[in-house]
């Protein structure tokens, strides 16, 4: 309890609501998983729970003061690849290295049709290009509410990455 007050967190049984307050800048009201790992370690009692956050007000990209202050490095819309780097980047694998072999997910025709639409728009701009590698990754199709479909990659098996570009919730 005395973490509560200190920290000036309202409880609000009724609504089942507990409010943080806003974060002063430099200052966590958080434990790491080592600071955590620690505690235990030191005999502190520990309890889970599930919480989500809700924020006040819908942020825009378009709002902070970073993304003002320097409008070249955050434009509207990306029409064209970065400039080629003097460094070429390559990653080098185990000699006898396999790919894994995984079945595709399945897919709904209006999936399929969404992701084909996606694909053939990258492959315009020249972002991507057609691959012969037996190298992948699946890819997911998630429909949110006001932004459409949003591209989900599968890193491994316990990853799944969205794609933050087109997906902001």
């Amino acid at each position: 309890m005395n973490w509560l007050v200190f920290n000036r967190v309202s409880i609000n049984c009724f609504d089942k609501t507990v409010i943080f307050p806003e974060i002063e800048e430099g200052k966590s009201l958080f434990l790491s998983a080592r600071q955590v790992n620690e505690a235990v370690a030191d005999g502190a009692e520990l309890f889970m729970l599930l919480a989500t956050m809700e924020a006040k007000d819908k942020l825009v990209i378009r709002d902070l003061a970073v993304v003002c202050d320097f409008p070249d490095v955050f434009p509207e819309e990306v029409n064209e690849l970065p400039p080629e780097r003097e460094v070429e980047f390559s990653i080098d694998l185990v000699p006898g290295t396999r790919p894994i072999s995984m079945a595709p997910y399945r897919m709904s025709a209006v999936e399929l049709t969404e992701l084909k639409s996606q694909l053939e728009d990258l492959l315009d701009k020249k972002f991507i290009r057609p691959s012969v590698s037996p190298w992948g990754a699946p890819v997911l199709l998630v429909k949110k509410k006001e932004v459409g479909w949003c591209e989900c990659v599968q890193q491994n098996r316990f990853e799944i990455w969205v794609s933050s570009d087109t997906c902001e919730n």
